[in-house]
Order: structure tokens, then sequence, then C-alpha cells
């Protein structure tokens, strides 16, 4: 779509260009931003040019830039030492997109757009990851991208703020975890995710995503029992009905998701 009160398009290539005026915005892929209209908008700032690695690897992160294409994380190589590493096809998979799409979309674009059933929301989300947010004047701040994700299309960037990577955790990686997924048809868009992650050190993670308006991360000691499970799912308190499907469905259906993943990640 044209974006037709759009009247500049700068392409940042260097830290210093990252200062946005009144109606600017950050343009990754721009798979979303071009889909619909958007009036707000008075100009573009093009991340594209700035070189950030899509995968780099610390000692204890991986590190996956904003500018990261959804097919540039889909072929990250398996490891041994990563059972989790399915997820990342697992998520990727579930935007159900061309490939064309996967060639240019990107994963900090689908994180800001903020929209619940975003995957690479769910995928940051699952794995603990940590987002790493630049700011003007060479400000950075890091904070759980459970937590940066607030609502449906908010999230806790301010104006002049850009995501810079996602680090996640290879303990993450190394976990043993599972993964559910359910859309009113084939192809639709997801009625709800449940992913679980058994941690090596005993701490069991289920993350909830796609039916509530912000990813929920649910923590427990050990694996839970059936009850304790349940009740913790039942006491997420922001379900919502949409075209993709009703409130009190995916409330039901996540229940039944976290106990099948409850019962495998116990055998």
């Amino acid at each position: 779509m044209d974006l037709i009160t759009v009247r500049d398009i700068r392409v940042a290539t260097t830290r210093d260009d990252l200062v946005f005026a009144p109606g600017e915005l950050p343009l990754g892929g721009g798979t979303w931003l071009f889909s619909e209209e958007q009036p707000d908008v008075t100009g573009l700032v093009d991340l594209t040019a700035l070189g950030w690695v899509p995968i780099t690897e610390t000692e204890t992160h991986l590190v996956v830039a904003a500018t990261c294409t959804i097919a540039e994380l889909d072929r990250i190589p398996a490891r041994a030492e990563w059972p989790s590493h399915p997820l990342f096809s697992l998520t990727a998979n579930s935007l159900l997109a061309s490939f064309k799409i996967w060639n240019v979309a990107t994963v900090g674009g689908n994180i800001c757009t903020s929209l619940p059933a975003g995957p690479m929301i769910s995928l940051a989300a699952a794995t603990d990851a940590t987002a790493v947010v630049w700011g003007a004047g060479g400000l950075e701040r890091r904070l759980p991208l459970a937590e940066l994700v607030t609502g449906v299309q908010r999230n806790g960037l301010e104006h002049g703020e850009v995501l810079r990577a996602i680090e996640i955790p290879l303990t993450s990686l190394a976990a043993r975890s599972g993964f559910r997924r359910i859309s009113l048809s084939p192809l639709g868009r997801t009625g709800t995710m449940v992913i679980a992650r058994l941690d090596a050190s005993g701490e069991a993670v289920f993350t909830v995503s796609g039916g509530t308006t912000r990813p929920r991360v649910l923590r427990f000691d050990g694996l839970p029992g059936a009850t304790n499970l349940r009740t913790a799912v039942d006491a997420i308190d922001d379900w919502y009905t949409d075209p993709h499907g009703a409130a009190d469905w995916r409330r039901a259906m996540s229940i039944l998701f976290a106990e099948q993943l409850r019962e495998e990640l116990a055998a």
C-alpha cells in the first residue's frame, strides 16, 4: 500500500542517524507498515543499512539483531546441545507467510508491531530473551522481552527509541521444550500458542501468547502438578475475542495445551 502521507525516507547508516522527528518511524522489513494506511506517519528511517550482523553468539547468549529476517532466523543451524532449537522453525512457520515475506520481514519488526499473534514475541518471551533498546544520545537500556510488549499494538518503546536486538540465553536453548499452537483454520492466525520449557536447573516455564493481549510467562520451581498448572493458566485475565477466536475457546485450549506439555516434559 502506498503511504501517501510520507514525505521523506532517510537511510540510516550510523547510530547518529537514529534521530526521529515527530511523525517519523523506523523501517525494517516494512511488511506490516505498508499493509495498511498510516495517516500519522510523515517520514521513515530505514534501519536495514546499519549493517547489524543478523546472528551473533557470546559465551552466554545468542544475539539476534532486530533487522535479522525471519528466513535468517529459521536458518540457524541445529546443535545437539540445543534441544530447544526447533522453536526457531516452529515459531517462524507460525507467521504463515510466503518465502517473499520471510526474506523481508524482520524479527524486530514482528516484535515492535506488538500484535498478540506475533510469533517472534512468543519465541523471545518463551526463551527469556532480553530486549536491547537504543535511545537518543547513545543511551541503551535492557528489559525482559515479555515486559516490552504491553498490549495489543502497544509496547514500552518511547518515540525515538529502537529495538537493537534480543539476547536469548544459551541456557534456554539447552532446555527441553514443547510447543502447541491452534488456529481456526489450517492457515489462520494463531488462536493461542503455548510453549513450555524445563531448564537444567529444574525450573519450569510455561508461556501463553496469541490469545492474550501480551505474552504471559508462568514460572514454577519445578514441573508443576496438573492442578497448580491449570490454576495458573486459568488465572490469566486478559483473554480476548477477535475474528481469530473467542476468549473462552482460547482459554480452554491453552489449559489443554499446558497440561499436554506438562505430561510431555514429565515423560
